[in-house]
């Protein structure tokens, strides 16, 4: 198996046909197609369905793909750490961030990044957190904002805040309790919109409210924050959240967010890093500068309900 098999099998899966690919790669196509049918041979699987609409993966070719794209970063990354300048780093560097952090503090990371190291490319990735960990761990990203469940042994991690969680419903919702506060057992006791076991805010919810000899009775499981809120808006129910993901609805008066108590819940936001792939240059430059970042954003207030962790 050669890299020069993995750039073109990749290319392929990506481009969803044989022709487009090799126009791209600059190759001939039988050639293409007999660097494709060697790779097949050498795995003993055949990795893609060919028809005359062009090509598919099959359950081996989707998972071989996921792979491939690990081991080309891993390669171009070794490229970068040997040739990059500690002073002025540069090359591309992957984060991750979970759906309900990436509004506090994407834009933010980016627009210090440019300012600060023109010379690195900062590609941002939003996806769900526990797709952000095996990610992690096959080299795919370089870092990634997770939460601190303490199951992050695999990785070393740097903690960024302790972010509190509110109960968020809708203005003048029928699932809002009475009162400024909301105590945890009446806020699981209402019809909660969560994500997913496993998923974001989820697994903290439910170790507090297992501690706290209680349960969550009716949940709805919607992973993506944009679902999320318009079924808050249509009073589909209440949620537990930060409430940086939802600010703008809050702050213009169509959802209200009430603190918790008895007791109350919040999560450790954590940077992490693979502890078997070394961080480049570049990688350990944006590392540096999420810290930073999020330092300001604490100090000026502009993570609402973020107390910085050092």
């Amino acid at each position: 198996m050669e890299l020069r098999q993995l750039r073109y099998y990749v290319a392929i899966v990506d481009h969803g046909s044989l022709s487009r690919a090799a126009l791209v790669l600059h190759v001939a196509q039988p050639a293409l197609t007999q660097q494709l049918r060697q790779l097949e041979e050498d795995l003993g699987a055949q990795l893609l369905h060919r028809s005359a609409q062009g090509v598919l993966t099959t359950d081996a070719g989707k998972v071989f793909y996921e792979h491939a794209l690990a081991i080309l970063k891993q390669v171009g990354d070794a490229r970068s750490a040997v040739t990059q300048s500690t002073t002025r780093p540069s090359g591309s560097v992957t984060l991750g961030l979970p759906h309900s952090i990436s509004g506090a503090l994407a834009l933010p990371l980016l627009m210090a990044a440019r300012r600060t190291y023109p010379e690195i490319t900062l590609q941002l990735t939003e996806e769900l957190s526990g797709n952000l960990n095996e990610q992690l761990k096959s080299g795919r990203i370089n870092l990634a904002v997770l939460f601190d469940d303490g199951q992050l042994g695999a990785f070393a991690s740097s903690a960024l805040v302790e972010e509190e969680l509110s109960f968020i419903c809708r203005a003048g919702s029928a699932f809002s309790p009475p009162g400024e506060r909301v105590a945890l057992a009446d806020a699981l006791a209402t019809t909660l919109i969560l994500p997913a076991q496993q998923q974001g805010v989820r697994p903290r919810i439910e170790n507090v409210a297992r501690e706290a000899g209680l349960h969550l009775s009716n949940v709805i499981e919607i992973n993506s924050i944009a679902i999320l809120k318009s079924a808050i808006l249509a009073d589909m129910g209440a949620t537990i959240l930060p409430v940086a993901p939802l600010l703008a609805d809050i702050e213009r008066g169509a959802m209200l967010a009430r603190p918790i108590h008895s007791p109350a819940l919040a999560r450790t936001v954590t940077l992490c890093a693979s502890r078997n792939i070394p961080l480049t240059n570049a990688a350990a430059a944006v590392k540096r500068l999420m810290h930073q970042v999020t330092e300001e954003l604490c100090a000026g207030g502009a993570w609402p309900g973020a107390r910085l962790l050092k």
